[in-house]
């Protein structure tokens, strides 16, 4: 919980009775310990703000003035991560361990120009002990500099069977750079992510998606025009999932009139009008759809298991 509502009211104080650790040795008189840091406490009185001290009472009845910086409450406490926050990865080589790295964004759409990225994406198995860890693993690797993002498998596959649409389109991605035995196996079985919840979720995502944009027209008098064009690409390859049973992620006979969009050079009515009518197109194509209503959950829960069982060989499967 942030420590400030969302009309910047004064920062949250501790009530009475709450218990706390003192972060810093209290001192009796005489310079003298009464009690370590780490000690437990319990408020007795708060202050009116964070200038001024709480009381604190301590179990053989002493008590001291402790200042909000130096002490944290007790479930607080306890709560801490097993390591910090910008500790080293608690183990090194999980890059080594892709099995399955291609390329989405732009390129794989067919809507590249001279300024775009290479965008990557892919999916890691972590080594089984690590796995099993106290300390457990990342649900994805993320590389600014190198734009490279790879989802921990069983992330991948619980997103995929959300039919979340940027997983999705890594898994029919035209640029494949590279696959291990175990990710082609997976790309084998694509198909049993797809479902008809893909309408539901492309459909929720562009209604709330234009809503906002239609806010920022109205309040702004702009929008991000590439978000407008994404958005319309997404029905597209919606209506086509549908309709064909397969993920169409190139949408570069749509290039040129895509590109209008993301250059500003259509009207948002327009573009809505466009909008509008794809949207009607992906109705009618969930009306027809072959697709089952769920995907096939025992499939993708098999696949993990024999993944998982397959990481504890020393080598990537």
């Amino acid at each position: 919980m942030d420590e400030k509502s969302p009309n910047h009211a004064r920062p949250l104080l501790y009530s009475v009775g709450t218990q706390i650790v003192a972060q810093k040795d209290v001192m009796a008189a005489n310079d003298r310990i009464a009690h370590p840091a780490g000690a437990v406490g319990v408020i007795v009185r708060s202050p009116v703000d964070r200038t001024h001290a709480y009381r604190v009472k301590f179990n053989d009845g002493f008590e001291a003035a402790i200042h909000h910086d130096q002490l944290v409450r007790l479930s607080e406490f306890k709560s801490l991560p097993i390591r910090a926050a910008d500790a080293a990865l608690m183990s090194s080589g999980l890059y080594d361990r892709v099995i399955y790295r291609c390329v989405i964004g732009s390129r794989a759409y067919g809507l590249q120009d001279d300024a775009s990225d290479t965008d990557r994406r892919g999916i890691y198995l972590p080594p089984a002990e690590l796995h099993w860890s106290l300390y457990g693993v990342p649900e994805q690797l993320e590389n600014d500099e190198t734009q490279e993002v790879y989802w921990e498998l069983q992330k991948f596959i619980v997103l995929a069977l959300k039919a979340n649409p940027n997983v999705l389109e890594c898994l029919y991605s035209p640029i494949v750079e590279s696959a291990s035995p175990l990710g082609q196996e997976l790309l084998e079985m694509r198909d049993a992510f797809l479902s008809k919840l893909v309408f539901q979720t492309f459909s929720g995502y562009v209604a709330s998606q234009f809503k906002k944009m239609q806010t920022d027209i109205r309040n702004q008098g702009r929008v991000k025009w590439k978000h407008v064009m994404h958005l319309i690409r997404l029905l597209i390859s919606g209506t086509h999932v549908l309709r064909k049973g397969e993920m169409m992620v190139d949408v570069g006979h749509h290039r040129d009139r895509l590109l209008r969009v993301k250059r500003g050079e259509m009207s948002f009515a327009d573009a809505d009008t466009w909008r509008t009518a794809l949207q009607r197109e992906f109705e009618s194509a969930f009306q027809t759809t072959q697709l089952p209503d769920r995907p096939d959950y025992e499939r993708a829960n098999a696949f993990l298991v024999d993944a998982r069982r397959r990481a504890m060989k020393e080598q990537l499967p």
